[in-house]
């Protein structure tokens, strides 16, 4: 495709170079952006953003348009999306903004080379600090991963009752925000105090440069809680495919439980039945599973099926950051410069690829519930748990609820006005 009659804006395709804490810019952006969109008519038809909501439409005749591999309109739609999407601006020029990206690299076949850019900046500005500030505003605003925290950790206390040696294998990509409420709870049994050892498996390149300041503070903050405590990393995986049981070092004396929080949706598809056959193999008490509920891999051979897809789970969660988060959030952006990296991977990679050898591709949790029975059996939630979720979820502002799986799917779905948007699940190995 010829790209010369379409430059994408600079700030606006690579605006994740600007510092997060730049607010001065990030307004004047904005600003700008609006008088610029209130005067910006087509001579034959009325500006599209008057009408509200109108990123979804122009977006879905963009990718119908790339999957048609109509040159003209294809221009015609990019050009008009550029003069319309801001991701400074307001619900529908942030969707319209971080989808176009992904749209333009599909439609130029740029995709590969736009991640590896994108996870190159988003690595070299990554910081503790940051990676922490983001976490638990995110948690303060919204139960989207809370909910998993809760029903896992109350998963997982169950399961090793009574033991006194424990090995928590983290596989998530939390930064250990899970744990400091399992502390607590272990501190405060009625009987003595058990050893944990936590082993956290490090795939992500920015997981990894900070791994040694949140070792720090998960130490200081066992010995604070008097539980004997000792804390291990995995890395240099470029796949948790690669993982082994010698890379765990397990003990005999310990009861085991796994935890699996986002880190199978980065596992190459046609690899994800063998990393469960190796959680099996470990033989724990429990595998805890929290996964986001889309499917990104049953349409991988259709564009338009995996855009459409795509478009309603984003569009949920930008909805939901929209209600949760003040406009001029710096959070609230680094979320969406993360989402719109995700985005670029799924809609404009081919296969699994995005430079790490991971990826993006998202099941529900129907699907997962047909992999996972190949080696283990669900284990269900009990009423003091599902107690907590409810507690949880009286924290935050309405619209958050959940419910449980129907059928021969198992555990517990969190939703946003009825919409599942993330599933949560505890299993034990197929005797």
């Amino acid at each position: 495709m010829d790209t010369t009659l379409y430059k994408p804006k600079q700030s606006y395709f690579f605006y994740s170079n600007q510092q997060e804490n730049d607010r001065v810019n990030m307004n004047n952006s904005s600003q700008s952006q609006s008088n610029h969109t209130s005067t910006s008519r087509s001579s034959e038809s009325s500006d599209p953003s008057a009408n509200g909501k109108w990123a979804a439409r122009l977006l879905r005749e963009c990718a119908n348009a790339i999957s048609e591999k109509d040159s003209s309109k294809i221009h015609q739609l990019l050009w008009m999306l550029n003069e319309l999407a801001s991701p400074y601006g307001d619900y529908d020029q942030k969707l319209a903004s971080h989808f176009l990206q992904a749209l333009f690299c599909k439609a130029t076949e740029s995709g590969e080379r736009c991640y590896k850019t994108l996870l190159s900046v988003a690595e070299k500005s990554h910081s503790f600090e940051s990676s922490r500030k983001v976490i638990l505003k995110f948690q303060e605003v919204s139960p989207w991963t809370t909910f998993g925290h809760v029903a896992s950790n109350g998963a997982i206390l169950e399961a090793l009752e009574g033991e006194t040696k424990l090995h928590i294998i983290d596989i998530s990509n939390t930064f250990c925000t899970q744990w400091p409420t399992l502390l607590e709870a272990l501190a405060t049994r009625n009987n003595e105090t058990p050893h944990l050892r936590l082993t956290v498996v490090v795939t992500a390149g920015m997981a990894r440069s900070v791994m040694r300041e949140i070792s720090q503070r998960m130490e200081k903050f066992a010995r604070l809680m008097g539980v004997p405590f000792e804390f291990h990393v995995v890395s240099g995986l470029a796949r948790l495919a690669e993982l082994t049981e010698e890379q765990l070092g397990l003990r005999e004396d310990e009861a085991i439980a796994v935890n699996c929080i986002g880190a199978l949706r980065r596992v190459n598809v046609e690899e994800r039945d063998a990393v469960i056959r190796m959680f099996s193999s470990l033989r724990p008490r429990v595998l805890t599973m929290v996964e986001e509920e889309a499917d990104f891999t049953s349409s991988m051979g259709d564009f338009n099926k995996c855009f459409e897809e795509c478009l309603r789970f984003y569009s949920l969660f930008f909805e939901m950051l929209d209600e949760s988060f003040v406009p001029t959030s710096n959070e609230r952006l680094m979320l969406e410069r993360e989402c719109s990296r995700s985005i670029v991977s799924v809609l404009a990679c081919d296969g699994d690829s995005d430079g790490e050898g991971e990826c993006e591709r998202r099941e529900r949790g129907s699907q997962w519930c047909g992999r996972l029975r190949e080696a283990f059996s669900p284990v269900g939630y009990s009423d003091d748990v599902v107690d907590d979720v409810k507690a949880l979820l009286k924290r935050y502002r309405s619209g958050w609820s959940f419910v449980p799986a129907q059928g021969d799917d198992s555990g517990l779905y969190l939703t946003w006005k009825d919409e599942a948007v993330a599933w949560v699940s505890a299993w034990k190995p197929t005797p």
